[in-house]
């Protein structure tokens, strides 16, 4: 009898193992961050908050609705739910107290999310620009030298992270093995991303562009040259994912652009927007960005043909 206590006990070890394994980092920190907002709520009010019930979530949702947006709603079920799984606890989410509670701050306030700014072609060649124009100062001092592989490391990140339709966490996972330049341009491999957790893999191809200033494989190789001089393996970029935000930020602002339009997802974003305005397949920016379904690409597609499909484009005034 104890040996098959025993049993029991561990297999729920491993499968918990299983449940965790099967989600990215980032994404667990985010479902763990989510959920102490919702404990935090539930000790404030004398909730019971693992394992909860539906009615405390629908309670939450609606305290939450206040201050957040919708989508921001969904996320925070969907991190509670995650939380309960792993503990072995079974949570129905899809009660409808808490489906009919959504619709109807759904209708009060609209799903529709207020994203950041992609950052399109014309951003990004200012962005470079300033990048470029940035001054060294103590010219062949030590910190002229870390300044100088920051500028590198920062165009680099920038050119790439657009051209791939990288994902935060993907850009900053890059190891030096993962980078194989070719006579067309660069082949990244990303070893695991948000929609890859089996870890199969998937490898982005960048070509050379026309123009070297602007050319991202041209600005990996400047920075490899001079990062790698010795040891060649580890990290590429050597960051954090947050650092990504606070870079393009910083050099949106030297460029004259409005930084808190932007975000680390801008760069992403930026390159859907921008192949699909210059009429790039559905297919093909799906390929590019690892994106599984069509509803994200799609709005890309949408705000990219605002002007072009325009019904004023017929009217002359």
């Amino acid at each position: 009898m104890n040996n098959l206590i025993n049993n029991v006990k561990s297999l729920e070890i491993e499968t918990l193992k299983n449940l965790k394994n099967s989600k990215a980092n980032n994404t667990l920190r985010a479902y763990q961050s989510d959920f102490r907002d919702f404990s935090s709520f539930c000790i404030k009010n004398g909730f019971s908050y693992l394992p909860t019930q539906p009615k405390i979530i629908a309670l939450y949702i609606t305290n939450l609705s206040k201050s957040a947006k919708f989508s921001t709603l969904k996320r925070r079920i969907a991190s509670i739910s995650v939380i309960h799984k792993l503990k072995g606890h079974y949570l129905d989410t899809k009660h409808p107290i808490i489906m009919e509670n959504l619709h109807g701050i759904k209708r009060t306030l609209g799903s529709r999310q207020k994203a950041k700014k992609p950052i399109l072609i014309n951003d990004l060649k200012l962005i470079i620009k300033a990048i470029d124009q940035e001054k060294i100062p103590f010219k062949n001092s030590v910190e002229s030298k870390v300044k100088g592989q920051f500028r590198l490391r920062d165009k680099a990140l920038i050119l790439i992270g657009f051209a791939g339709g990288f994902r935060r966490s993907e850009l900053v996972n890059i190891d030096f093995d993962d980078i194989d330049f070719v006579t067309e341009g660069v082949k990244i491999l990303i070893k695991r991303s948000k929609t890859d957790q089996s870890g199969e893999g998937i490898i982005k191809a960048i070509p050379y562009f026309d123009k070297s200033e602007f050319c991202p494989v041209i600005a990996l190789k400047n920075y490899i040259k001079f990062k790698f001089t010795e040891t060649k393996e580890g990290k590429v970029f050597e960051i954090s994912d947050k650092s990504v935000a606070l870079i393009i930020k910083r050099y949106a602002e030297k460029a004259g652009l409005n930084s808190s339009y932007y975000s680390g997802h801008s760069l992403r974003s930026g390159f859907a927007t921008t192949a699909a305005e210059f009429g790039a397949e559905e297919r093909n920016i799906m390929a590019m960005t690892g994106h599984k379904t069509t509803q994200m690409v799609r709005r890309y597609i949408q705000e990219a043909n605002l002007f072009k499909n325009n019904a004023l484009n017929k009217i002359k005034i």
